[in-house]
């Protein structure tokens, strides 16, 4: 694995990784918006835990390179879910926010 593609993977594991446990600690900056966009409360810890599990994927995913790719790709699923979320709530402005997170998710699918 190259540097780039290293730093890339590190650095979606990062995010997914702090999205997820943001979820599970209910900060107000992610839990606002979920309940604005009509996700039900019930299935918040289920999207914590699966960002959790992409993130911690993406990082075995340097020992076994099919888990990082299994990873990425739940991922950059995942995110896209989020960005149809966001536009059938229409909320329009914030459709940036889950694209910057799916980013570095497809950078290192390619990259892998």
């Amino acid at each position: 694995m190259s540097l780039t593609a290293t730093v890339v993977t590190a650095v979606a594991a990062f995010m997914a990784g702090f999205s997820g446990v943001s979820v599970l600690a209910r900060a107000k900056f992610v839990v606002e918006p979920l309940a604005a966009y009509g996700v039900p409360e019930r299935v918040w810890n289920l999207l914590g835990v699966l960002k959790l599990a992409g993130a911690v994927g993406l990082v075995v995913g340097f020992w076994v390179p099919v888990i990082g790719m299994l990873a990425a790709v739940g991922l950059v699923l995942y995110f896209a879910g989020a960005v149809v979320t966001v536009v059938r709530a229409r909320a329009y402005g914030h459709v940036a926010f889950p694209l910057v997170y799916m980013a570095p998710a497809v950078a290192a699918l390619a990259l892998a």
